[in-house]
């Protein structure tokens, strides 16, 4: 097992469930969880990357809420500043927030106007041909060219993953109506599920990978050679090959952790506000939200993107043809998983899960595959 984040626990714990197999887990990091583990600041709980557990899937609700006890999220609400209006509106973009915006009528003819998705080759047409120019400059463009370091939305060429869709939403406003949303109950959030996740596993904590020889499912560990049955790997593709056909890229996320003399800040309801301005940062969390920590006092987490880690694999269409390249030299019984692994911004904690659990399938039926994105495994 590459890597010990969600992916990597989770592939760890279905290889156990299926009996018979002695897992070795190797992780960088001097802990598990990566972006999930839960630190302390202030006395506060907090994530490095602040997320809920959020799926469509009851199967994997279910094995979650088991191990990691959840409580609901289901009024999680996203709000946005937007400068222009000098008014916070809500993510989606929600018909009521419209009605009352100063350039309402320019906004309606726009919708009225616009050309739909069918044939749109980038970002900015996709927004364009579903909510018109001006909703789309409001909400959209400004954040997005901040949250991919990017002057111009039309280079990013994928979309399905555009946060929420590009729906105009009525109705309650929470940001996820379709899925199951919790958090975990525990003070120290989703730390349990690593911990059980590998119960069994021999765990290298602090330890790097000296080379990888992935033909023959082989690898330097400590200046020992060690082959393996069955390979699972989550972090970069690339990184096994020594970039031989070039490096993959990713952005990273600077955190800036801010204490407040008050016990709650953001509006009722609202976990998340973005800024879709000239502002250097993206977005504020107020972690209590989450967690439900008690304290007179309150921790707010401010994201600024940079070049500082490989959090964020790009949406460009070469980038993942790149990915691919490395996917196609993988051989039988070698997996890549999970955001790194199979380079597919978006995924989360329950995709990770939903992964583990059709690598798993895999192996019980014998093996066949290698690394292929999540929505080849469903």
């Amino acid at each position: 097992m590459i890597g010990g984040g969600a992916a990597g626990c989770a592939a760890a714990h279905q290889l156990r469930l299926l009996g018979g197999w002695n897992v070795v887990l190797v992780e960088a990091a001097p802990f598990l969880g990566a972006g999930v583990r839960t630190f302390w600041h202030g006395g506060h709980p907090y994530t490095f990357g602040p997320r809920h557990f959020l799926t469509r899937n009851r199967a994997v609700y279910d094995y979650f809420h088991a191990i990691c006890p959840l409580r609901s999220c289901a009024d999680h609400q996203f709000i946005t500043y937007v400068e222009r209006d000098a008014a916070f509106y809500n993510f989606p973009i929600h018909e009521d927030d419209i009605a009352i915006m100063p350039d309402r009528d320019v906004i309606a003819a726009e919708r009225a106007a616009a050309v739909g998705v069918d044939a749109v080759k980038n970002l900015e047409e996709y927004w364009v041909g579903s909510v018109g120019r001006t909703l789309y400059e409001k909400f959209i463009d400004g954040y997005s060219k901040k949250m991919w370091m990017v002057d111009d939305n039309r280079r990013i060429d994928t979309f399905s993953w555009s946060p929420k869709g590009a729906t105009i939403a009525s109705g309650p406003r929470a940001a996820w109506t379709e899925a199951f949303s919790a958090y975990p109950v525990a003070p120290d959030g989703y730390n349990r599920y690593f911990d059980v996740a590998t119960e069994g596993v021999t765990v290298r904590l602090s330890t790097t990978i000296d080379w990888y020889d992935i033909p023959r499912r082989t690898v330097g560990i400590m200046g020992e050679s060690q082959t393996f049955d069955l390979i699972v790997n989550t972090i970069s593709p690339d990184e096994l090959f020594e970039h031989v056909h070039g490096t993959l890229k990713y952005l990273g996320r600077d955190l800036y952790k801010i204490v407040l003399p008050r016990e709650h800040v953001f509006p009722d309801h609202v976990y998340f506000i973005y800024y879709a301005n000239d502002e250097p940062f993206t977005r504020l969390v107020e972690y209590k939200k989450f967690t439900h920590h008690q304290s007179p006092t309150t921790l707010i987490g401010m994201e600024i993107p940079s070049l500082h880690g490989r959090y964020y694999p790009l949406p460009f269409r070469s980038e993942q043809a790149l990915a691919r390249r490395y996917f196609e030299m993988m051989p039988d019984h070698v997996y890549s998983m999970g955001r790194n692994g199979s380079y597919r911004y978006g995924l989360d904690i329950d995709d990770c899960i939903e992964q583990a659990m059709a690598m798993a399938r895999q192996v019980k039926a014998g093996g066949r595959d290698y690394a292929v994105p999540l929505e080849a495994w469903r």
